[in-house]
């Protein structure tokens, strides 16, 4: 936690602990949420005001970094949970938010109506009155605390990131990728840039990190999960790490049946080395299970920006 700068991490619950973060932001008796989690991580949120001496009716924003369900599957059914909140998207986002039905199916033919309800729960609209689309610039004034929204395309073409001047800190969604606590070593954190399986943009993506690092920031929240400092190495890290996928996917085979399988046996491979040389205390089979997922879904958007180039 960092409560002394007025910025409390909640545990969304979802998918195992200490996986995925929301944010409460407090100034002057007034609070915000950046992210959420899902429908079920509605309860933790709610348990985290009354420690900040607020109420749900003290809550003025809930900013999205973007609208992938991890983030903001909850949305819909918190604000019903805030009666002043209004919601901050990014432009391409706020469709998705007003009128869900697109979002709903295409997760639903991912994932199937049974795993839709267990991992994310209902996902219901927000009225378009209470929706505010964040531009490139727009200014959130939260009390006296001003968070300024970024456009900060790569993981996805929504993604905005948050600029918060009083902690000089980053709310990164997942623009500046994942560090889960279990690889910590020796060194600080272990960092891996994070893909979408249709967005995945490697210059666009590496151009919003440097822009983030330009400001020069003391910390980066990451949704996955936390606040990590030393941010410059880490910046470093992940643009290396992703032009190193990018010639992981250029050296791929053209697109069949083992495709896939390669490329995530390629980008194993290269987490796996990169965590072992950062002194993780995890085996290799414990670095394979804690980035199962992540190397499924980075595999996926290497596969999907691949096609797409031709």
């Amino acid at each position: 936690m960092s409560e002394s700068l007025g910025i409390v991490t909640i545990d969304t619950g979802f998918h195992r602990p200490i996986f995925d973060a929301a944010y409460l932001l407090v100034d002057s008796g007034r609070g915000a949420f950046i992210d959420c989690g899902t429908q079920h991580s509605i309860p933790a949120l709610l348990a985290a005001l009354p420690a900040q001496g607020l109420t749900p009716a003290d809550i003025d924003w809930l900013i999205l970094t973007h609208v992938h369900l991890d983030h903001a599957g909850g949305a819909g059914a918190l604000m019903r949970q805030l009666p002043n909140a209004r919601l901050v998207v990014h432009p391409r986002g706020a469709p998705h938010m007003i009128d869900p039905a697109r979002l709903i199916a295409g997760a639903t033919a991912v994932y199937g109506a049974q795993e839709m309800a267990r991992s994310y729960g209902e996902i219901v609209p927000i009225e378009a009155e209470r929706v505010v689309i964040a531009r490139d610039g727009h200014i959130v004034a939260l009390g006296g605390r001003p968070l300024l929204c970024v456009d900060t395309p790569g993981h996805a073409r929504h993604h905005l990131c948050v600029w918060d001047e009083r902690s000089r800190s980053w709310f990164t969604g997942d623009t500046f990728g994942l560090s889960y606590r279990e690889f910590d070593s020796a060194r600080g954190p272990f960092i891996v840039p994070t893909s979408s399986p249709v967005q995945f943009e490697p210059e666009p993506l590496k151009a919003s990190i440097r822009m983030m690092l330009a400001s020069d920031p003391e910390a980066m929240y990451l949704t996955h999960y936390g606040r990590v400092g030393d941010v410059q190495r880490l910046g470093t890290e992940l643009i290396e790490q992703i032009d190193a996928m990018v010639r992981i996917g250029r050296e791929a085979p053209a697109a069949d049946g083992e495709r896939h399988a390669r490329l995530s046996e390629a980008l194993r491979a290269l987490y796996t080395e990169r965590a072992l040389a950062h002194g993780s205390p995890l085996s290799e089979a414990q670095i394979h299970a804690g980035l199962a997922v992540d190397i499924e879904l980075n595999a996926q958007g290497l596969g999907v920006w691949l096609d797409r180039r031709g």
